[in-house]
C-alpha cells in the first residue's frame, strides 16, 4: 500500500497547478488551516466529480518539486494540547473519515491527507464551509453558485427540500429554544457564540435550515403543529398504542410535530415497568427497567430519521403487555439485511433522509451515524434479553424488543463462552426462535460445539443444553435416537402384522424431533424403514411392511 501512495503523490504533482480538489504544502502552519483545507478540498472534490480531495504536505506549490516536511500529524498537537486527528475531525460537520498517510520519497518525508469528497451537504468546519477558489482558500456562503451546485449534488433527498412559504413563525419557539440548549451542550466551546446567534443563524448552524430557508427537517424537528400542512402529501405522526396480551388495544395517542419534543412525550407514554430477576452468585434480585432507555431513545429516532414520509404513513410504538416493544416506520430498509449494518464497521454510505438525519445527530437525538444499532444488540445481549427481532418486509422496518430473560441461566451460559462474538449470539439467538442461519454462521457455532443438526433443522447441542437446564427442551428438538424408532415400529408389526407407510407417520408423528416439518418428518420415517429393510428387520410387498417369515 505504501507503493500506491507513493505513486499517487508523484502522479499528483504532475498536475499543472493546484486544483479545486489539491493542494500543496512544505510545512504545518496552524491546527485551523489544515481544518479549513480539508472542508474545501471536500467540497471541491465533489465539485470536481473526484472521489476524493489531497493537501499534500513536503512538495513545494509553485514547482511541485518534493522538498520533505517537518509536520508530523501522529506527534503534532492541536489546541489544548489535543491529538490533532481527532481535533479535527471533532471539528468537521457532517464527520468525514478522511485518512493520513506518512511515506519517504527518495529520503524526504512527504504527509498526505486522503479527503472523501462531500455527498450529501458541504463539509464544514467550525460550523463554516469552505472552497477553493484558483490558489485560496474561501468561505463557501461568498459563492452562491459552487454553494447552490453542491446542495444540487442532494436533490434526491426529500428532507433538504424547502418549504418556500414557510417562515421561522411556522416553528416552534419552545422547540427551538430547546434545539438551542442540546446544540450548546453538544458543543460546549461555542457556547458564546450560541447565545449571540439570532434563531436564524442558529438553525443554519445546525444545519436545520439552508440559508435561513425552512427545510422540511426543520416543519418535522421543529415545526408547530399546525404548520405540518407544508408537508403535504407527505405525513409525520407518530403512534403509541397499548395491547393486551390478547392483543386486543387498550390504549393509545398520537404525536405530531416537532418531534423534537415529540421524543420526550413518547418516551414518558411507554410504562417501562420494573423487571426484577436473580443474578449469579446472589440470592438477592436485581431490579432493571424492560427497555433499556438508550434503546428506547434510539429505535424511536432511527424510525423518524429514516421514515419514508412521502408514503404517508405513520411511525407507530406498540407496547405489549406480554413485556415487548415494538417500533416500525415506512420505507424499504436501505442496507437491505442487518447483517450488512452490524458486520460494516463504518456509517452507511447512503440514507434516505441525510439532511434529517445530520440534523438530528446535532441536536443529539441519534447517536453518531451508523453505531446506535450494533450498541442496541450489545445492551440487550449484555442484559441477557433476546435479541432486537428486525422484520424488513412490506416496505417497512419493524423491530420487536423483549423486555424480560426468557431464560436467564441459558443466556449467561451463552455470554460466558470463550470467543463468542456479538455475531455468534445473534446466530444462536436465530436457532432458538427457529430462524434460518447462514452456512458461515453454522460452520463456526459448529467448531464451538453450541449447535447440532443439520441444515434447516439446527439445535442447541446437547453441552449446552445440559449447562442451562434445558435438557428435556434438547431432547424434545433432537428427538430419540433410530434404534427406538426401530423398536417402536417392530412392536406394531408383531402386534398389527402389517402396516402402511402412513400409519407409521402417524405412530410417530409426535416422537420425532419437533425441529422437522411434516416433509422432514415423512421422509425421516421412510428412511428408517428402508434401512431396517436393508438390515434383513422387515420386508416391503406393495405398499405395505411386515416382519420376516410373518
Amino acid at each position: 500500500m505504501p507503493d500506491h501512495y507513493q505513486s499517487l503523490i508523484l502522479s499528483l504533482t504532475q498536475q499543472p497547478t493546484e486544483q479545486e480538489w489539491l493542494e500543496f504544502k512544505h510545512n504545518f502552519h496552524s491546527s485551523d488551516e489544515i481544518g479549513k483545507r480539508i472542508s474545501a478540498l471536500a467540497n471541491g472534490a465533489c465539485l470536481s466529480g473526484k472521489k476524493f480531495g489531497y493537501l499534500v504536505f513536503g512538495v513545494e506549490d509553485g514547482t511541485h518539486n518534493i522538498v520533505g516536511t517537518s509536520f508530523s500529524p501522529k506527534t503534532k498537537k492541536a489546541k489544548g494540547n489535543e491529538d490533532l486527528e481527532h481535533w479535527l475531525v471533532s471539528r468537521l460537520s457532517p464527520k468525514i473519515h478522511f485518512t493520513i498517510h506518512e511515506l519517504q520519497i527518495d529520503g524526504k518525508a512527504v504527509v498526505l491527507f486522503e479527503i472523501p469528497a462531500a455527498t450529501d451537504m458541504p463539509i464544514s468546519f467550525l460550523h463554516e464551509p469552505y472552497i477553493r477558489i484558483g490558489s485560496f482558500t474561501k468561505p463557501l456562503k461568498h459563492y452562491p453558485d459552487q454553494s447552490r451546485k453542491l446542495w444540487q449534488n442532494r436533490a434526491d433527498d426529500w428532507s433538504a427540500e424547502i418549504c418556500h412559504e414557510a417562515t421561522l413563525d411556522d416553528l416552534d419557539p419552545k422547540a427551538i429554544a430547546v434545539a438551542r440548549q442540546v446544540f450548546a451542550d453538544k458543543n460546549k466551546r461555542l457556547v458564546e457564540d450560541i447565545q449571540e446567534w439570532d434563531d436564524i443563524t442558529f438553525l443554519n448552524k445546525a444545519k436545520i435550515t439552508i440559508r435561513g430557508q425552512i427545510t422540511n427537517t426543520a416543519i418535522i424537528l421543529l415545526g408547530r403543529y399546525e404548520s405540518t400542512y407544508f408537508l403535504s402529501p407527505a405525513q409525520a405522526h407518530i403512534t403509541w398504542i397499548l395491547k393486551g396480551v390478547d392483543g386486543i388495544e387498550k390504549d393509545y395517542q398520537h404525536f405530531e410535530p416537532p418531534f423534537l419534543l415529540a421524543l420526550d412525550e413518547v418516551y414518558n407514554k411507554i410504562r417501562n415497568l420494573n423487571y426484577r430477576y436473580m443474578p449469579a452468585g446472589t440470592l438477592f434480585p436485581e431490579e432493571v427497567q424492560q427497555y433499556d432507555p438508550y434503546i428506547i431513545r434510539e429505535a424511536l429516532s432511527n424510525a423518524i430519521g429514516h421514515q419514508d414520509y412521502r408514503l404517508g404513513g405513520r411511525i407507530t410504538v406498540v407496547e405489549k403487555e406480554d413485556s415487548t416493544l415494538i417500533f416500525q416506520n415506512s420505507g424499504e430498509f436501505i442496507p437491505k439485511t442487518i447483517e450488512n449494518v452490524l458486520l460494516q464497521d463504518a456509517p452507511e454510505a447512503s440514507y434516505r433522509n441525510p439532511f434529517l438525519v445530520n440534523a438530528m445527530v446535532s441536536l443529539n437525538m441519534m447517536d453518531t451515524i451508523g453505531s446506535g444499532i450494533k450498541k442496541m444488540y450489545q445492551i440487550q445481549s449484555k442484559r441477557f434479553f433476546p435479541l432486537p427481532d428486525y422484520d424488513l418486509t412490506r416496505e417497512r422496518v419493524g423491530v420487536k424488543f423483549t423486555g424480560k430473560v426468557l431464560d436467564q441461566e441459558y443466556a449467561k451460559q451463552l455470554a460466558s463462552v470463550d470467543n463468542l462474538t456479538l455475531h455468534d449470539i445473534i446466530a444462536l439467538d436465530k436457532v432458538q426462535k427457529g430462524q434460518a442461519i447462514t452456512e458461515n454462521e453454522a460452520d463456526t457455532l459448529r467448531k464451538k460445539s453450541l449447535i447440532e443438526g443439520r441444515k434447516n433443522s439446527y439445535i442447541i447441542a446437547a453441552d449446552v443444553a445440559k449447562h442451562t437446564e434445558q435438557q428435556a427442551e434438547y431432547m424434545q428438538m433432537r428427538g430419540l435416537d433410530d434404534m427406538h424408532y426401530q423398536s417402536l415400529i417392530i412392536g406394531y408389526l408383531k402386534t398389527f402384522e402389517r402396516g402402511r407407510l402412513a400409519d407409521f407417520d402417524k405412530m410417530l408423528a409426535n416422537k420425532l424431533p419437533q425441529v422437522l416439518d411434516d416433509k422432514q418428518r415423512k421422509n425421516k420415517v421412510r428412511n428408517l424403514l428402508q434401512k431396517m429393510r436393508r438390515d434383513g428387520l422387515v420386508v416391503s410387498e406393495g405398499w405395505s411392511w411386515h416382519l420376516p417369515n410373518s
